[in-house]
């Protein structure tokens, strides 16, 4: 339900199919990925929409927003290159209605199955018995990690000191402060 704002003028703007291409295309340029496909960036879209439904504040920094980025781009901002719709992007990327778009959208734009098959993301695995059994580390376009020992050097070997120390270390490992053992307190001198 929207509450209304103090003045009608603001209860009565709405969304129109213009409005909502200039949102679709100000998705595609602040967050730009050339193989995604219309329907994820349409879809975050209308659900700025519905939060600007639900909300006047919201509404109105929406409706504002998108006559501002009008403005700034002698009133077509869909038929900018995306480098000069990104410019003006960056004019009002401190504004509540940027913000708002941003916040949104990093939420639902990412959050859509279709994006998530774009990216390769099998999506939460807590219903499928978690990753363990489920390719866990199946990552095959990282090289396999090696630890290689220079041939002609010798490998460092730990000495009596260096096991103790460790074994002391490990025994408490409860706390970061230094072990009472290894804090020596020299003698003050006037």
């Amino acid at each position: 339900m929207a509450f209304p704002a103090k003045y009608p003028s603001l209860n009565a703007m709405e969304m129109t199919d213009e409005a909502r291409q200039t949102l679709i295309r100000v998705l595609r340029v602040a967050f730009p990925h050339a193989d995604f496909p219309d329907g994820p960036y349409e879809r975050t879209a209308d659900t700025l929409i519905v939060a600007a439904d639900e909300e006047t504040w919201f509404r109105v920094a929406l409706i504002q927003g998108l006559l501002s980025l009008d403005q700034l781009s002698d009133g077509d901002f869909c038929g900018l290159d995306d480098e000069a719709a990104l410019k003006v992007l960056r004019r009002i990327e401190g504004t509540e209605f940027f913000g708002f778009v941003r916040r949104t959208a990093v939420l639902n734009l990412y959050d859509d199955i279709e994006v998530w098959d774009r990216l390769g993301y099998e999506g939460p695995s807590f219903d499928k018995g978690g990753y363990i059994n489920r390719g866990f580390d199946d990552l095959d376009w990282l090289p396999e990690p090696q630890i290689v020992y220079p041939e002609d050097e010798p490998l460092p070997e730990l000495g009596e000191g260096a096991r103790a120390k460790a074994r002391s270390a490990a025994a408490d490992d409860s706390t970061n402060q230094p072990a009472p053992q290894s804090a020596d307190m020299g003698e003050v001198k006037k």
